[in-house]
């Protein structure tokens, strides 16, 4: 497809506008490896959420919510909805720990939670596994989402594609290497807003189009079953949901247990890992106190689950219709072939800047948090615990290098979004529970983590090459594997050093099962503020699921079932108040 002019001024003036933000911040970057991967820890609540939910919104998001809506209507997204249950523990259980512990990374805190030198080894260890080869594989999963994008839009062959997406990275490198996580967290605000303007802009023409007609143009087109915001649970056999010619898949009742009932607890998974962690950690940790962090990661749920997926979907319903039967493989091409048929001049420049910025805002930060990890968790702790902070900021800028030559490496050699994404489920299964434990059970051990993170890949690797089980009875096996692993170890290993277990405890006053070194360090025993805590995280449940299935709802005129969704939101939002006073109450 060719561009008019238009179209090119919009895409330079946004690389401009990014590269200037970059350059801007890269004095208040330079201070220390505090200011250069956490912004001086003095983001406000609305940046550092934002920043999370733009990263999370890739070039891939709307290619992969297509794939799976093509493949599974609606209900299909359960693969990603489910996330919110963990989320919501995430936000009320663990985002004020985090901000508590004061740590650079998440990996710091294995040697404040953890004694002995395999604690050492175990952040070492995951520094590099989770820093430059898991994070290579994320950054491919966005590159190859990008690549697609450009070969659709603007017939640019397939072998051809990786030039470009190597050109995009070096952009992001440049201005997220000088200004650090600030300027990354400011660009994602500005990018995660243009992204929703060009996806808003695209559903609208798409729907309005006569091919579809708009909602009830979808609703009279397509299977029944493909609106279903719940799976409909059938025999894996079946494949009876065929109108007009399209064909929807049912989700197995396996499949749907593994969703609601595992996946959000037991897979470590960036954007979604239990207890939190990575960039997610990384912006509660730079929030300015305990109450930003709290309410970024309460906005970062609502928006992430409830307010951005109903316009890809829209577009993906979409989809089906106008590009029906597509090749195995190819379900996701049709978020792009729309933008291809559908925008007119300019508006083609905003929704290519749309797709670029949400790139963008992904790619900065895997750079950014895995040159955290490479260089708090791995130069500085090994190699020069001494250097002086000059030192280590030019160290992350080069290591924000090397991570993006991994990334485009890995690019090459992954062509289903939804293939990674189950390796990346089934690579993290059994780790989630540990990591949820270890700030309310004092037992849990280092050894424990060693086991959760090392057992998964034993996992994977015998189900690939002796069972050969499909998803969801590969994460089923890799997790139950994981999980007895880990348990054995924990008792049959000593605890933590109970000095290394008092320092934890002074710092960050976790609830839950510490009665041992409590009284060890003479401390009165504290309110018991866990069944509020746990409340919270149900109510936040039902808020979320409530904004979410209220929107699509409404957009579907089921009126009453909206009614239903706007009260239940209404009085979440009422309970969660008053738990959340409950629970500062000292």
């Amino acid at each position: 497809m060719i561009l008019e002019l238009a179209d090119w001024l919009i895409i330079f003036s946004f690389l401009l506008l990014t590269l200037g933000i970059g350059i801007y911040y890269t004095k208040k970057a330079s201070g220390s490896t505090e200011d250069f991967f956490l912004g001086g820890r003095n983001l406000p609540w609305w940046v550092a959420g934002t920043s999370m939910v733009a990263t999370t919104f890739a070039a891939d998001t709307p290619l992969l919510v297509t794939e799976l809506v093509v493949k599974n209507g609606i209900s299909g997204n359960w693969l990603w909805w489910n996330g919110l249950i963990g989320g919501m523990l995430t936000t009320f259980l663990f985002a004020r720990l985090w901000r508590k512990a004061k740590v650079i990374t998440d990996l710091e805190l294995i040697e404040l939670r953890y004694s002995g030198k395999a604690a050492k080894f175990l952040r070492g260890f995951r520094a590099v596994y989770l820093g430059l080869f898991f994070n290579a594989v994320i950054i491919a999963w966005v590159n190859v989402a990008l690549a697609a994008l450009l070969q659709v839009f603007f017939d640019i062959p397939a072998n051809q594609t990786i030039y470009y997406v190597a050109a995009a990275m070096v952009i992001v490198v440049i201005y997220s290497s000088l200004s650090g996580l600030l300027g990354v967290a400011i660009t994602d605000v500005l990018q995660f807003v243009l992204a929703m303007t060009g996806c808003v802009v695209l559903t609208y023409l798409v729907l309005d189009s006569p091919k579809i007609g708009g909602v009830s143009g979808l609703i009279e087109k397509l299977p029944a079953n493909t609106l279903n915001f719940f799976p409909q649970i059938e025999d894996s056999s079946n494949t009876e949901l065929v109108k007009n010619g399209f064909q929807m898949l049912s989700i197995s009742l396996a499949t749907f247990f593994a969703y609601i009932g595992i996946q959000w607890w037991a897979s470590w998974y960036p954007g979604a890992e239990p207890g939190g962690g990575g960039y997610v950690a990384q912006r509660m940790m730079s929030a300015k106190d305990e109450e930003h962090a709290f309410k970024a990661t309460l906005f970062f749920q609502l928006a992430h689950y409830g307010l951005r997926p109903w316009v890809w979907i829209l577009v993906a319903l979409s989809a089906i219709i106008l590009y029906p039967n597509p090749i195995a493989g190819e379900e996701k091409l049709g978020y792009v072939l729309a933008m291809k048929d559908f925008l007119p001049t300019g508006l083609r420049g905003l929704l290519l800047v749309a797709f670029f910025a949400a790139y963008m805002s992904t790619i900065s930060t895997q750079l950014n948090w895995g040159a955290s990890y490479i260089i708090n968790d791995l130069y500085q702790r090994f190699y020069k615990p001494k250097a002086s902070s000059k030192e280590l900021v030019t160290a992350s800028r080069i290591a924000t290098f090397v991570i993006m030559l991994f990334g485009i490496l890995v690019t090459t050699q992954i062509t289903s979004l939804e293939a990674a994404f189950v390796f990346l489920i089934e690579a993290g299964a059994g780790l989630g529970a540990v990591l949820i434990l270890r700030w309310y059970w004092w037992r849990i051990n280092v050894f424990s983590e060693l086991a959760a993170t090392i057992t998964p890949l034993i996992g994977v690797i015998l189900n690939r090459t002796v069972l050969h089980l499909e998803s969801p009875y590969s994460l089923f096996f890799i997790l139950g594997f994981t999980t007895v692993a880990w348990v054995l170890i924990t008792f049959l290993t000593k605890p933590t050093d109970e000095q290394t277990l008092q320092k934890f405890y002074e710092r960050v006053r976790p609830q839950g099962s510490w009665q041992p070194i409590r009284i060890s360090l003479n401390l009165p025993k504290p309110k018991n503020q866990l069944p509020y805590m746990i409340a919270a995280w149900f109510v936040g449940i039902a808020l979320g699921y409530s904004f979410l299935f209220g929107i699509g709802y409404a957009i579907f005129s089921k009126w009453m079932l909206f009614g239903i969704s706007f009260g239940i939101f209404i009085g979440s939002v009422l309970a969660i108040n008053w738990l959340v006073k409950k629970i500062a109450e000292e």
